[in-house]
């Protein structure tokens, strides 16, 4: 499977809307949009998971390692998981919920949502 990776602005966010497998194949590529926007100095960053169906402990890491980067340099994640069915994202959340650390990550359910800072995250 494809991943594909459209970047968008909305204010002061950067949104990465990834689209595919999040897996050992693809992850490199994410990590590596995650690494340039912070490199150009855009430090407050939303994943856009909504549309990505599998991930693996690859995935995982890429997801982690971008809270650190964020956190060091004092920006912000969010990510866009979406709760509900089969579809739509919610592999991920489930994934991030059975390994114990979906808590670490500001979670919203679409863009609008997670780009507005009077917006409360999802709980874990």
């Amino acid at each position: 499977m494809t991943l594909t990776v459209d970047e968008s602005e909305q204010g002061l966010w950067t949104v990465l809307h990834i689209n595919g497998e999040l897996d050992i194949v693809t992850s490199p590529e994410v990590r590596q949009w995650v690494h340039d926007a912070v490199a150009e100095g855009r430090h407050e960053l939303v994943l856009d998971l909504s549309q990505v169906f599998f991930c693996d402990s690859s995935g995982v890491g890429v997801l982690i390692a971008s809270r650190r980067l964020l956190h060091s340099c004092r920006g912000r994640l969010r990510l866009i998981l979406p709760a509900g069915g089969s579809e739509d994202g919610s592999h991920v959340n489930r994934v991030l919920a059975a390994l114990g650390i979906r808590r670490l990550f500001e979670v919203f359910p679409d863009v609008r949502t997670a780009v507005d800072d009077e917006a409360q995250p999802l709980s874990a």
